[in-house]
């Protein structure tokens, strides 16, 4: 026994090493749309700023690039963004550190969207999702691209339009993907697609309707359990729908009303609870119950105050969410109560992440504020112009750098 214990030692000092590179790993990416868990909030022991002055938070580093929309993406070393320029789409690698260009890739993607969504841009608005060896990018012309996260090769390409003989989407593809072990989940191909990771191979395509215009969905899927049951939770354009992950049946489905479908973001969940908020409806939660076998969705409360494009951030039983009419405002997630709504007015859109104590929001105006989630009161701890360039696109917070995508430009903080 004795002559097992420095060997057993060994193991488990290894082990531990193993373990605590992986957390840093972990602790160290921005992998996906809004965060590790899509839903904006990152670890409460994760690093985060103590302020966001300029002496304190400061610019690392700024490159300059064609229009888009998606989010920045983020690996240990890596900085990944896309960009739509002179009728392609491309995605570049930038090192973490310097903001040096490791590596970029490029595909055919231009479209003209339509009438009213025309001013804000023809260019790439979907995040990729980065697994720890590939990126996964949704081209505008509802093509998905696997690359290779250290070198920029492709290695498989689906082009949803030609697998489905399914219209054009009229506002180009939206939705960002989702990874879940072996498998991919998007919007895409007038319905909602399950494909393997590696091959791009379809599993099952579900939620499936006539696409173009109404079919272009926008919403973010988001993978959990309600009831004992995991299941992918989708926004449509019109229904909000669990979806069980294995076959693709559906479970259980609630319209959800938004002005010309513009059911755009991400569903919360909350246990066994799911709230939503959209354009042109209203604020809901919902209770999925359990019957049986089988799940039904049940509205437990609604609130006037719409929500448009900005996931909203939900801590300690309230739920913190940029509306339509630009100001924020404070819901009591127990009974749909608002708490309180913003004097202040803010740019049509604010990407917001929290680390549980505080929210980092940035304005559509290229304002960074540092805000108290205080449901008493609307609390600014702090503001700081950081763009003169609209930013659309999601922040990332991880390690102690802050990563902002402006319309035209990929900037790094760090404190």
């Amino acid at each position: 026994m004795k002559s097992l214990m420095p060997a057993l030692l060994i193991f488990f000092l290894f082990l531990n090493d193993v373990l605590a590179e992986h957390e840093s790993n972990h602790s160290l990416s921005w992998a996906q749309w809004r965060g590790p868990n899509r839903d904006g909030i990152i670890p409460k022991d994760a690093p985060w700023p103590a302020n966001i002055s300029s002496s304190y938070l400061a610019e690392n580093w700024r490159v300059e690039l064609g229009k888009g929309y998606s989010g920045p993406v983020v690996s240990h070393d890596f900085v990944f963004t896309t960009e739509s320029v002179e009728g392609n789409e491309k995605t570049h690698a930038y090192n973490r550190s310097d903001g040096k260009l490791v590596w970029s890739s490029k595909w055919e993607g231009k479209m003209k969207v339509p009438f009213f969504a025309a001013k804000n841009g023809s260019w790439i608005r979907s995040t990729p999702a980065y697994d720890g060896e590939n990126l996964y990018v949704c081209g505008m012309r509802d093509v998905l691209h696997s690359l290779n996260a250290k070198t920029g090769e492709v290695n498989w390409t689906v082009d949803f339009v030609e697998r489905y003989k399914t219209p054009l989407p009229a506002f180009g593809m939206v939705c960002s993907p989702l990874i879940e072990g072996e498998y991919l989940y998007i919007q895409a191909g007038a319905g909602i697609v399950k494909l393997n990771k590696k091959t791009g191979k379809s599993i099952w395509r579900s939620l499936v309707d006539k696409g173009g215009m109404f079919g272009s969905a926008f919403s973010s899927p988001i993978i959990d359990t309600l009831n004992g049951k995991k299941q992918v939770v989708v926004q449509t354009r019109t229904e909000l729908t669990g979806v069980d992950p294995e076959f693709g049946k559906k479970l259980w489905s609630k319209p959800i009303k938004a002005f010309r479908g513009m059911n755009i973001l991400t569903p919360s969940v909350l246990n066994n609870q799911i709230f939503t908020s959209s354009y042109g409806g209203k604020s809901l939660l919902f209770d999925i119950q359990k019957v049986g076998k089988k799940q039904s969705i049940e509205q437990n409360w609604e609130n006037k105050q719409e929500g448009y494009m900005s996931g909203p951030i939900i801590l300690d039983g309230y739920c913190y969410i940029h509306l339509r009419k630009q100001r924020i405002t404070c819901l009591d997630i127990k009974n749909g109560e608002t708490k309180w709504i913003s004097s202040e007015s803010f740019g049509k859109y604010m990407s917001m992440v929290s680390n549980g104590k505080e929210i980092l929001a940035l304005d559509e105006d290229g304002t960074l504020f540092l805000i108290d989630p205080n449901p008493e009161k609307f609390v600014i701890k702090e503001s700081r112009k950081i763009s003169e360039s609209p930013s659309w696109a999601h922040l990332a917070v991880t390690g102690n750098q802050i990563f902002v995508r402006e319309l035209e430009a990929l900037a790094c903080y760090s404190w």
